[in-house]
């Protein structure tokens, strides 16, 4: 085997990494899904499955794992058949397949670390109540104006109304929320004094 070969392996691996950024991080093939460690299933159809269940921790076969090792395969041997040349394809297939096995391990370890990963709930309507804002669209008697409010980590703006009129520039405190669009207000002053 020679460089090209090993190369063109590689780049195979590439390719298969480029599949699992579009297509998701498991491999399928036909109706058979590996999902390691775990135990065969068969499912509806007649398709079957390996694995534990559908968690995202049995990424021993994910796509990614898969495309770091045949990409580290690939290019490890390639660097070893052109440093070693005339040794044939045993010593730069072992080369490759040392630096394989560590890579795809870490491909596994990343892959699940990334699907297990804590993120914060959704907001919901009512966690708007509380937020600090400013008015930028006064606020008539019975009528909406506008504001701007912190939420979610971002400046939002809301329809707001009040029990009384409030101009524009004046901070305020939402005191409700009775659609995802609009907020009842109170101005800071009020609620301090």
């Amino acid at each position: 085997m020679d460089v090209t070969a090993f190369l063109v392996i590689g780049g195979f691996g590439v390719f298969l990494l480029a599949a699992s950024l579009i297509f998701g991080s498991h491999l399928h093939v036909g109706h058979v899904h590996f999902h390691l460690p775990g135990h065969w299933h068969i499912g509806h159809g007649g398709s079957a499955h390996i694995g534990s269940g559908h968690s995202g921790s049995d990424t021993a076969f994910s796509l990614p794992a898969v495309a770091g090792f045949v990409g580290a395969f690939g290019f490890g041997g390639a660097i070893a058949a052109s440093l070693l040349p005339g040794h044939g394809a045993l010593i730069p297939s072992l080369i490759g397949l040392a630096a394989a096995l560590p890579t795809a391990w870490g491909a596994a370890r990343l892959t699940r670390a990334a699907m297990d990963m804590a993120t914060d709930a959704t907001p919901v309507q009512s966690d708007v109540i509380g937020s600090l804002g400013v008015v930028i669209r006064a606020i008539p008697d019975n009528g909406y104006g506008e504001v701007r409010v912190r939420f979610a980590g971002q400046l939002m703006k809301f329809h707001a109304r009040s029990a009384r009129a409030i101009d524009a520039g004046t901070e305020i405190l939402v005191v409700a929320a009775p659609s995802e669009t609009s907020v009842v207000v109170e101005t800071t002053a009020s609620l301090l004094g």
